[in-house]
């Protein structure tokens, strides 16, 4: 009978499954074996897994097939064994190259949940609405953290970061109740009003963002009308920055298609709405030569020209490093979130009041709701995985039996690079 594993993530602060034990009778009604490798600091505990029908083992040395979360310890790799997992190695990462080096050298199988995309590149399975939860709930506790920083108690800082609830409904309740007293508080001056979290991106990230922030209270605004908010309105405003907002061709002008082909053309025009925000939420991957949303050079011209400005926070939630956020300077873990950064020095320092905006660029955002983050990737994984466990990798890719949307995951096939990553190559030797 066709078996799949689930390993114990190594990374103490990663309790997330990619599997949880609510869709393991669904693989046993496909005809699956589900074993599972104990793991005490998983969320989901053993005894929740042996009810539900796994097989729960301390050792996956029998098992063939194994699905993760994240890298693999290549210490732990076993010859000619299928890994289903983030591998973090498709841009050539290269603290991930000895990691693809020994998949190779053993003669493995990679699949990379990165990878798994429709015919339009369109990613299926991902956590990236997770992060946006995560990274908006975060964000709105650092807010109320510097506010009470600065001698401003409001019901922002009886908040938790995402990490101080047990399950997303109990943050989504705490953040509601926190927006209506907020909203209430006549201690606040006019300087701090309207409240406006100004989201780029539009897409998985950003959507998991809009959630927390319609729980919130706030109400949705465009980015023409950030002007013309009036001072002082005691208001909370929510707003959405698509490409267009943000760059603009060197003549004024602006082509989607163009901008993607050739971006040394286009000029970050972003800074024009950074006066207007209080809080800024990244949701937007960077890559270079892609003109950066803000520069150090924006926030220095804020900071000189009204100091302090209306930005208070800025949730990177894309979290590159000096990537299209040039203030992320360092990711950052849970148990030390946010630091400030001073555009003026450069310096960046612990905590969340300081010389310049609070940067909360924690590196794996959705570790901090595994419940919930679980079950909605699983949910997504499900219907690829009869499929993977059924496969024949014996021979070429497309005899395998394996969906088109896997067959373009494959990383590593029998310790080969297959074709569409065979760019890694030049990395390997590096």
């Amino acid at each position: 009978m066709p078996r799949i594993a689930i390993r114990r993530e190594d990374k103490s602060q990663e309790r997330r499954s990619p599997v949880p034990p609510q869709l393991v009778p669904k693989l046993l009604g496909a005809g699956l074996e589900v074993v599972v490798q104990t793991a005490p600091q998983r969320v989901f505990d053993d005894a929740s897994y042996r009810e539900a029908g796994a097989k729960v083992v301390d050792d996956l040395t029998d098992q063939q097939l194994i699905c993760g979360i994240k890298e693999i310890p290549v210490e732990l790799l076993e010859a000619g064994k299928t890994y289903v997992f983030f591998t973090h190695t498709i841009k050539g990462q290269p603290e991930n190259m000895p990691l693809l080096a020994r998949l190779m050298d053993l003669g493995c199988t990679a699949i990379d949940y990165e990878r798994i995309v429709d015919a339009e590149n369109r990613r299926q399975v991902f956590f990236g609405h997770y992060a946006g939860l995560a990274g908006a709930i975060d964000s709105l506790w650092a807010l109320g953290q510097r506010l009470a920083g600065a001698g401003q108690q409001t019901a922002l800082a009886g908040l938790s970061s995402s990490l101080g609830y047990e399950t997303l409904a109990d943050a989504e309740q705490a953040i509601a109740t926190a927006g209506a007293a907020l909203r209430g508080d006549a201690s606040l001056g006019d300087d701090f009003w309207p409240l406006v979290i100004g989201v780029s991106g539009t897409g998985n990230t950003a959507q998991g963002a809009r959630q927390i922030l319609e729980g919130f209270g706030a109400e949705e605004v465009s980015v023409d009308r950030l002007p013309a908010l009036p001072a002082g309105e005691r208001a909370i405003y929510h707003c959405y920055f698509d490409v267009h907002h943000l760059v603009q061709r060197h003549d004024g002008r602006f082509e989607l298609a163009e901008y993607f082909a050739h971006p040394y053309r286009y000029d970050s025009i972003f800074d024009r709405h950074l006066p207007h925000l209080s809080v800024l939420l990244n949701c937007i991957y960077w890559e270079t030569p892609f003109p950066r949303i803000c520069s150090i050079r924006d926030l220095n011209r804020l900071y000189r020209a009204e100091n302090p400005p209306k930005l208070q926070v800025i949730g990177d939630i894309s979290c590159d490093v000096r990537g299209g956020v040039e203030a992320t300077v360092k990711a950052t873990w849970p148990d030390d979130p946010v630091y400030t950064f001073d555009p003026d020095s450069g310096e960046a320092q612990s905590g969340f009041n300081g010389p310049g905006p609070a940067i909360l660029a924690v590196y794996n955002l959705p570790a901090e709701l595994p419940h919930d983050a679980s079950l909605g990737f699983g949910e997504q994984l499900l219907p690829f995985l009869p499929a993977i466990a059924n496969a024949n990798l014996a021979g070429p890719l497309h005899d395998s039996g394996l969906p088109e949307e896997v067959q373009r995951a494959v990383i590593v096939h029998r310790g080969e690079l297959t074709p569409d990553y065979a760019y890694l190559r030049q990395f390997l030797i590096g």
